[in-house]
């Protein structure tokens, strides 16, 4: 008997137009564009001194290394392009000086069941200083035995000898920037990676005992044609990583100058981009992935789709989790921490950031206080983005009509107050999600469309 292979819903040309309009990916609500530059370092220093009062609660901890060699076209990323050692150092020093400056102030909280890495590369650094900053974190904080520990990798300028070094840190988790096989895409973007030093980072991660590792993929990059976006799917599903994310390619010109070095004419859009993600989708759970959260899949007994499949995924800026913090401190230029109800962003410029750092302040250029109400419609829009699935309390009888709206266009089911979303609602999930959103509306920067 022939299993009941899975089916990508029918999506008409009337839901492309109304639907595939800017809209927030919700990494936080509310969202980033609207936070305000009154939050500074005094109001970030009193969130850590509330979020003192929990010292048995665990944190996350996110370690931001902006630098790369050079920056590719495609790139969203806040990140330093640099060959320089030495200003790797001299950063450096100013994370761990940061940490002692948070730290004064979270007191006996120190446990982390979350660590991640990010960037920018960062394995630009060298073992020397991987394993400095690795320390710094572990002479200040107290490092859970089952904590998750990750980084994200480029596996064109990571050594065997730089993932060796890694695991024997303690990191368990790795993400890989693959974004697309094809050599005219790779090209044309500015990020060339064969499939051979691609799997051959995979190989040796699996040996070293990694687990849970991702692959990043995008969908709607310039020249991506669906025949060489099913090839790079194939030699992608040969490698067999435990998780993927199929992200929309963020076109936003205006906030990245650098995409404007992009050939605009290729870059697919609409019912074509669409497309793309469906023949993701259709490979990616034919192969036996189960679809979780927005754009992320999983194998089966991976803990994020087993999370999932009892309604108790997690999201924090790191990315879905099944860790138990709920806040994040973060360290670094533009990292934001998230703790004692409050969103605090680090300055963006690189001087800007070492230049507080280095005089002993808080490097907090911007935030938002989040009120009782906020923080209700975050875990409204949280529970959609990753279970797909809400109960709305008391009080929100407009937004349960606007969902009664959805329904009848088959994008979700209610059954009282409880809103699960279709196959087909969970293709526009930010859509739905921005039924809860009640700053919608306002004068913000330009998102990227959804799809």
């Amino acid at each position: 008997m022939h299993r009941c292979m899975p089916t990508f819903p029918l999506v008409s040309d009337e839901l492309v137009r109304r639907y595939d309009v800017p809209a927030p990916r919700y990494t936080s609500y509310p969202t980033a564009p609207i936070w305000t530059e009154k939050i500074g370092p005094g109001a970030y220093a009193a969130a850590l001194e509330r979020a003192a009062r929990r010292p048995q609660a665990p944190l996350s901890l996110y370690a931001h290394i902006p630098f790369c060699k050079e920056r590719c076209a495609f790139c969203g990323c806040n990140v330093v392009v640099t060959r320089s050692r030495a200003t790797a150092d001299r950063y450096l020093g100013r994370l761990m000086r940061e940490m002692d400056l948070v730290q004064d102030r979270l007191g006996r909280r120190r446990s982390l069941s979350q660590i991640h890495w990010g960037g920018g590369t960062p394995t630009f650094l060298d073992e020397r200083q991987l394993e400095a900053l690795w320390q710094a974190i572990e002479q200040r904080f107290a490092v859970l035995p089952d904590a998750e520990i990750s980084i994200e990798i480029d596996p064109v300028v990571t050594t065997r000898s730089q993932l060796e070094c890694l695991r024997r840190l303690g990191f368990n988790r790795i993400s890989m920037g693959v974004q697309d096989l094809d050599p005219a895409v790779q090209a044309a973007i500015d990020r060339v990676q064969s499939v051979e030093e691609t799997g051959a980072a995979v190989d040796h991660a699996r040996a070293l005992g990694f687990r849970g590792i991702n692959f990043d993929l995008i969908y709607g990059l310039p020249l991506q044609t669906k025949a060489s976006w099913e090839r790079t799917l194939a030699q992608v599903l040969a490698l067999r990583p435990d998780r993927l994310a199929v992200y929309s390619f963020a076109y936003v010109p205006d906030l990245r100058p650098n995409q404007k070095r992009l050939p605009v004419s290729g870059i697919p859009g609409g019912k074509d981009k669409l497309d793309l993600f469906r023949l993701a989708w259709e490979a990616l759970t034919t192969a036996g992935y189960r679809q979780i959260g927005m754009d992320h899949f999983a194998l089966p007994d991976d803990e994020l789709a087993q999370a999932q499949a009892r309604r108790g995924l997690g999201r924090n800026f790191q990315g879905y989790t099944v860790q138990t913090a709920t806040e994040v401190i973060a360290f670094g230029v533009s990292a934001i921490s998230d703790v004692g109800g409050l969103y605090a962003q680090n300055a963006h410029g690189l001087s800007r950031y070492e230049n507080s750092i280095g005089e002993g302040t808080l490097a907090t250029g911007r935030g938002i206080a989040l009120t009782a109400e906020d923080l209700v419609r975050r875990a409204l829009i949280s529970g959609l983005m990753c279970n797909f699935w809400v109960q709305v309390p008391a009080g929100f009888e407009r937004e349960l009509a606007r969902l009664a709206e959805l329904e009848s266009e088959g994008l979700l089911t209610l059954r009282g107050r409880e809103v699960e979303l279709t196959a087909l609602g969970r293709i526009f999930v930010r859509n739905v999600a921005a039924v809860f959103d009640a700053y919608a509306g306002r004068p913000q920067q330009p998102f990227s469309r959804a799809i």
